[in-house]
């Protein structure tokens, strides 16, 4: 029983998570666009302070918002801030990574074909990376580098390289994307926690004394929020690569995901310069065809070659049978698939069937054959974290089987 609450945790968790990450993103979005597309304003306007102006229309209604150069002569009444948005994505992607990847470290942490780690190990380790990761970033920021954009860009994707390399000598292939999107989002949050609101708090103590605010704490904290921005894409993407396992499974699944981060940010880029007016369609169109170029690159063109799926996998085309047989097939799938997907389960770790997929006979095995080919067989990320134990030789009948399937 206790498994069915730690489910409904992950659950309301996970929906926080992703709310308060659509709020953060676009907050993240509309003050960028606004900052790059504020205009000039008139003379009068410059008599009050108003370094630029903007107006739109939206959901029946004109808006008129204006940004000071430096503050207004008087702290309004009501002032809001954005911050809970960040606080909240950070609070609930933690809590949610250590109810995953701490508690199920064995499932979702650990691989012993790559380390044998106890979980105490792991979980430190998994903490003294962000930790890590985190303070490299910070000190990045504050030496002279940060003033490069081209030069601090190349080196934030180096080191993110060097982790995601690093941390798949370590954890699963899923672990790994997820620990990046960790460190991104530390990074994210840090900015507004450490530069963007201790900045705002400034220029409000500022105001209200009635001096004018010193412009360098205000700059730094517009830095680090454009950092933030550049972080979007490839943030969401890391959110959802577990939807994309042919990714996070793939045999260079980390330079994927560094690609993927590039392209990310790259595509980004191509928006922060159009609302500044710049616009450049061979940015976006390069990304898009990067983005394209990496899916044929990664692509199991093997399967192509061969009906037998394992042919130029690590899976030994001798191991295979001329016919297996569906009782040898059920075998394979009972000590392998139903511990989670069944209407009963039989792991601690799930009350119902992962994602409702059951796997309680050959006919329902019959029905996903393709989805059973893709996860157990081209990307091998299943049985989750093989804690099964599922030898290259069963694969190998198991996808014997499913050609048999496709030939009656």
């Amino acid at each position: 029983m206790e498994y069915y609450f730690f489910e409904v945790a992950h659950l309301v968790l996970r929906y926080f998570h992703v709310v308060a990450g659509i709020a953060w993103i676009g907050a993240s979005f509309y003050f960028v666009w606004l900052d790059n597309n504020l205009q000039e304003p008139p003379q009068w306007k410059k008599d009050k302070g108003i370094r630029g102006d903007l107006w739109a229309i939206h959901g029946g209604g004109f808006y008129e918002v204006a940004k000071y150069q430096n503050g207004p002569e008087k702290m309004p009444s009501t002032l809001h801030w954005f911050k809970w948005e960040a606080y909240t994505t950070w609070i609930t992607g933690t809590l949610l990574l250590s109810l995953l990847y701490y508690v199920g470290a064995e499932a979702y942490l650990i691989d012993v074909s790559k380390a044998e780690l106890s979980q105490p190990v792991a979980i430190a380790s998994s903490i003294a990376f962000i930790t890590l990761g985190y303070g490299l970033y910070r000190a990045l920021c504050k030496s002279p580098l940060v003033k490069n954009g081209l030069a601090f860009t190349f080196t934030i994707i180096l080191l993110i390289a060097l982790f995601a390399w690093g941390l798949d000598k370590v954890f699963t292939d899923r672990a790994v994307y997820i620990h990046i999107g960790a460190l991104i989002g530390t990074c994210m949050a840090g900015n507004v926690y450490h530069i963007i609101m201790p900045s705002q708090r400034y220029m409000v103590g500022e105001v209200e004394a009635g001096r004018i605010p010193d412009p360098t704490p205000g700059l730094n904290a517009k830095q680090v929020s454009v950092h933030n921005n550049y972080a979007t894409l490839p943030i969401i993407f890391i959110m959802i690569s577990n939807h994309a396992s042919f990714t996070f499974s793939h045999e260079f699944g980390w330079l994927i995901l560094v690609a993927l981060f590039v392209i990310g940010m790259w595509i980004r880029h191509f928006f922060n310069l159009k609302h500044q007016g710049v616009y450049k369609p061979q940015v976006l169109v390069s990304g898009i065809a990067a983005f394209f170029i990496l899916m044929l690159a990664v692509a199991p063109w093997h399967l192509l070659e061969t009906k037998k799926p394992q042919a130029n996998s690590s899976i030994n085309t001798t191991q295979l049978q001329s016919i297996v047989s569906n009782d040898q097939a059920w075998q394979i799938i009972d000590r392998h698939c139903t511990e989670c997907h069944s209407q009963s389960p039989r792991s601690k770790m799930f009350s119902a069937a992962p994602n409702g997929f059951v796997l309680d006979s050959l006919d329902d095995a019959r029905k996903v054959m393709g989805l059973i080919h893709s996860r157990a067989i081209v990307t091998k990320d299943m049985p989750l974290g093989n804690l099964t134990q599922m030898s290259d030789q069963e694969r190998a009948q198991l996808a014997q089987w499913l050609a048999q399937q496709n030939k009656e």
